[in-house]
């Protein structure tokens, strides 16, 4: 595992070798998440270019590729991965069908973006860690919310010893998109997605989570169900309803602890329907993160000596050109304009860089969530080394 250590590489480096070059990407998936995430940064990154994009649907994918000026489409796996011009490959479908075209993907030995969760169990994302080192690809599993410049600020400060010795974390993610159980949602749906609010949300906090305080080594979970939710899917056929609550108490490799809720049937009045709360204690000092998902993105703290708690200004050097009224624009810009997530993964494969987080901490994750699963259902503690083993 690799998650505790470096930052997010930013710099989109030119020189002979890579000015003229062009990474030709082959895309995974028509949803709205590829429409405003993926697209329009892979667009403007100066060395990518999106020659082929495969979906389920034929008028879909056809109206897809003509609105993003894709000049093949595909509704078949193996149709499209048989073009021998792809360098790399971006999957943003469903969690169920992540292993199955992930592993095609490697074994063409093709660099590989994934979306989270990697797949639907700890072996299948063992499996795809596990080719892709042996392929020697580069790989990426984008966890959204710490490429954010207050989560990256905060990683800055508690590497560099702000809070001290770290003693314990809360972090709580609240969102709405649950609440209302009268339709079908695949997200919820455990065949299809593996888990419920688990995977979906608490799993950027679970990375979040290590990414701070480094290798979590054992978990108890509660996993919430809130809402009815119908009990067949749109083709009549009956499906395990996933959760939409979860509650974790973690243990991590240096002795400290940690909380995660996370639901998604909470009322929360912002324009992204969703707010994030967390606080790090240490021996030194604590910090504290809220950000609304409208106007504020606040870090504060306070130091053994020090006084009061105080708000502690991002630096203008993490925030870099990103817009800062509101959480929207930072957003569009951290993503579209810079080096992050999917034009960090191009930089990489252009430059021979390591990119994190990688399939071994999408793995790791995975193995935390299938641990708090078994916890769950066995109603114990659950040290991580069981699972896998």
């Amino acid at each position: 595992m690799m998650m505790a250590t470096s930052c997010h590489c930013r710099c989109l480096i030119e020189n002979n070798l890579t000015k003229n070059r062009q990474v030709t990407v082959g895309f995974f998936g028509t949803s709205w998440w590829a429409d405003a995430m993926y697209l329009p940064a892979l667009q403007k990154h100066p060395h990518a270019r999106v020659t082929a994009i495969c979906g389920r649907n034929h008028k879909r994918t056809k109206a897809f590729a003509e609105r993003w000026q894709i000049p093949r489409y595909y509704t078949n796996v193996a149709q499209m991965l048989g073009d021998e011009t792809l360098e790399a490959v971006i999957i943003a479908t469903p969690n169920d069908s992540h292993y199955a075209i992930g592993m095609q993907v490697l074994q063409r030995g093709l660099h590989l973006l994934c979306d989270k969760p990697l797949a639907l169990t700890y072996t299948q994302a063992q499996e795809m860690a596990a080719l892709a080192k042996v392929q020697g690809v580069k790989t990426m599993v984008p966890f959204t919310y710490s490429y954010m410049p207050t989560a990256r600020y905060i990683k800055e400060l508690i590497d560099t010893d702000y809070i001290g010795r770290p003693y314990h974390l809360n972090m709580r993610y609240y969102t709405g998109f649950g609440r209302s159980g009268d339709q079908y949602n695949w997200r919820f749906d455990t065949g299809k997605a593996g888990s419920g609010a688990l995977g979906d949300i608490a799993s950027h906090f679970i990375y979040l989570a290590t990414w701070y305080f480094g290798p979590i080594v054992g978990v108890f979970c509660k996993l919430g169900y809130m809402v009815d939710r119908p009990s067949l899917d749109p083709q009549g056929n009956a499906y395990e309803v996933g959760d939409d609550t979860a509650i974790l108490t973690l243990e991590f490799a240096n002795g400290a602890q940690g909380i995660i809720q996370v639901t998604t049937v909470a009322y929360e009045d912002t324009p992204f329907g969703q707010t994030h709360h967390m606080e790090f204690h240490g021996d030194a000092g604590t910090l504290y993160h809220f950000i609304d998902w409208d106007t504020v993105q606040l870090v504060s703290g306070a130091r053994e000596g020090e006084g009061p708690i105080r708000r502690l200004p991002v630096p203008d050097r993490i925030w870099g050109n990103v817009r800062r009224d509101t959480v929207h624009h930072t957003y569009k810009d951290l993503f579209r304009e810079n080096d992050f997530m999917a034009r960090e993964f191009i930089s990489a494969i252009l430059n021979d860089q390591p990119i994190q987080p990688n399939f071994e901490d999408g793995a790791f994750i995975q193995r935390v969530i299938e641990a708090a699963i078994t916890s769950n259902h066995q109603q114990r503690w659950i040290a991580i080394s069981e699972i896998g083993t």
